[in-house]
């Protein structure tokens, strides 16, 4: 069996460097040495491991993609750039006829899945690629469409840290939030409580300081009108790998799809898990 050609976007950024590394350490995949990267990087090359990679800045990546085209028949690319660049990236990908995985959060989401669903390609888009908490979203959209307003009269407090370099709001968090709208509690994106200050983390959070630069902490308060019924979710993740991990399942699943014929669908990581 071949192996699947992956292109990773957003070098030298951390998400995109580890998934490259996982894609370098699983013999299912072949890593292209090209990665699309945003204006404001000076660097031309990164190596991660021992491999180098090209890093391709806007200006050219029109030139060099079509010889990359010429060159490799079909390949993935894998998008963890810049929340900024997320809708500019998946229409390059679309009118190059390129299938991707959309691992970057932010940008127009409604505008990102239109600008799939007019193409000739099919896209994985994800505000969270970590399959166990894709899971704890499908329970949440379970119990939000079979149980509406379950929750109301209760109050919600969202808590989310992550490293100081994210730019955004969690997506995942978004997500959430809107279940628990549909169980009956207003609550906006605007009332999240937001952290990015790494000595608040470690003091206050009790984040391990080696995972300062790269987790994800989450935490979903529920209380009772009168204070007498308490609820919370929590998920805490440190480092990245369970993202890259399930960025791999992605990317197997986006590859069979294109090769049965899928074309203009978006697919999410639900969709992955009820495949495995």
């Amino acid at each position: 069996m071949s192996r699947i050609k992956v292109m990773v976007n957003g070098m030298p950024g951390n998400m995109a460097a580890n998934v490259a590394t996982h894609i370098l350490n699983d013999s299912r995949f072949e890593l292209i040495p090209i990665s699309l990267t945003g204006p404001e990087i000076s660097e031309k090359e990164h190596k991660v491991a021992s491999f180098n990679i090209r890093l391709v800045h806007p200006v050219e990546r029109e030139v060099v993609l079509l010889e990359l085209k010429k060159k490799e028949n079909l390949f993935i690319s894998v998008d963890y750039t810049h929340p900024s660049a997320v809708n500019t990236n998946a229409q390059f990908f679309c009118d190059n006829f390129l299938p991707f995985v959309m691992g970057t959060t932010g940008g127009d989401r409604k505008k990102l899945e239109e600008a799939v669903l007019s193409s000739g390609i099919c896209a994985i888009i994800a505000p969270n690629m970590a399959k166990q908490i894709v899971g704890f979203q499908a329970m949440m959209e379970y119990a939000a469409k079979t149980f509406p307003g379950l929750f109301s009269g209760y109050t919600l407090t969202v808590k989310e840290s992550h490293q100081k370099g994210k730019a955004d709001t969690s997506g995942t968090a978004r997500a959430i939030i809107g279940y628990f709208n549909k169980l009956g509690i207003p609550f906006s994106e605007q009332q999240i409580i937001m952290e990015r200050d790494p000595e608040n983390q470690k003091i206050k959070w009790g984040i391990p300081e080696e995972f300062l630069k790269g987790h994800g902490w989450h935490t979903y308060t529920l209380a009772s009108e009168d204070k007498t019924v308490k609820f919370e979710f929590t998920h805490n993740i440190n480092g990245r790998d369970i993202y890259a991990v399930g960025t791999l399942d992605a990317i197997l699943f986006l590859h069979r799809k294109v090769l049965e014929g899928a074309q203009g669908r978006v697919f999410s990581m639900i969709d992955v898990l009820n495949e495995k």
